[in-house]
């Protein structure tokens, strides 16, 4: 039997929305460069960027103290998992008050932001059927383009995700020329690069982060574009020996990834890695950048551009939200 039909509309391009709720950082910085700023009013706790959202009301909180380890944090992620409960609470009495007509949220990742589910629910229970959902799960590079342009139609704005995406293109296009050329100047093998996402357990970087690694020149070890971000054993890293590592985090910014980093100078074997020997072992903010699939994908590709190809960086001191090597 073909489940019920949710009372919840979805999408309706008929009607154009004025009060948006964002319930993931990524889909809020969608919001604000398809023009949509005066319409935004509603975010989740992450939400902070541009600066001036930090102003809005917010309707979620996490179940989990986000101050502690990262190996502390997988530990209760998976509590909360295992009992089957909701990593994040919605606070009906916000959403009443604020009462949006689109609430944007994801379906991509449960431990990433609020999931779709727990939105319906709350907007079932609390708004009725007046309110839309739009629900973003990127799995690629091609998907979190496409993205914008969903939330530009359900927005009642189609031309201006059509023209954001647009740019978007050409700028990494544009990337991926400037990597080129250095490449026909000084041919050399792509650097082998391995994308640590997450220290404790180890992850690697899979949906779009192998196309970005590709588009700027390198070659991304242990993760698939378009699949989920495997876990894999200190062994396989190990085997792996790359040229190049990348050290970022899921949701930290840099200054908590260099804290996390250091776990890894624990791990048997690490000093002898030809990354670590070399000193090409870069950490960046994967707070705002790379597992933040919005318009700043771009400037996530710009900056593995200048891990990669030095004589590409620009005339500014490193550490603006990367530094290398790990210090």
């Amino acid at each position: 039997m073909d489940p019920a039909p949710s009372s919840i509309r979805r999408e309706d391009p008929l009607a154009i929305p004025h009060r948006i709720a964002s319930l993931l950082p990524s889909a809020t910085e969608i919001v604000c460069a398809l023009g949509l700023d005066d319409r935004l009013v509603l975010r989740s706790h992450e939400c902070d960027y541009p600066e001036w959202v930090g102003e809005l009301p917010f309707a979620t909180q996490p179940r989990i103290r986000v101050e502690q380890s990262g190996g502390e944090i997988d530990r209760d992620l998976r509590e909360l998992l295992r009992q089957g409960l909701s990593i994040y609470e919605v606070d009906p009495g916000t959403l009443v008050e604020v009462a949006p007509e689109l609430i944007v949220t994801q379906d991509q990742c449960r431990v990433c932001a609020v999931p779709l589910a727990t939105i319906e629910e709350a907007a079932r229970d609390h708004l009725g059927e007046g309110v839309r959902i739009v629900s973003l799960s990127p799995g690629s590079l091609h998907d979190v383009l496409a993205d914008m342009e969903r939330v530009a139609v359900a927005a009642g704005v189609p031309a201006r995700g059509v023209a954001l995406t647009a740019r978007l293109r050409d700028e990494m296009a544009e990337l991926e020329a400037r990597v080129r050329e250095v490449g026909s100047v000084s041919p050399r093998p792509a650097p082998r690069v391995l994308f640590i996402e997450w220290v404790e357990p180890l992850m690697v970087g899979g949906n779009w982060i192998p196309e970005l690694v590709a588009m700027a020149g390198g070659e991304a070890l242990l993760g698939e574009a378009g699949r989920h971000s495997p876990f894999v054993e200190w062994d396989r890293m190990k085997a792996s020996d790359p040229d190049v590592i990348v050290v970022v985090p899921c949701g930290f910014p840099l200054e908590r990834t260099r804290e996390e980093a250091e776990a890894l100078r624990r791990l048997p074997g690490w000093a002898e890695l030809r990354a670590v020997r070399e000193g090409r072992v870069a950490l960046a903010d994967g707070h705002h950048y790379f597992n933040r699939p919005g318009p700043r994908i771009v400037d996530s590709l710009r900056i593995l551009v200048e891990m990669l190809h030095p004589e590409l960086r620009p005339a500014r001191p490193e550490g603006w939200c990367w530094m290398a090597p790990l210090p």
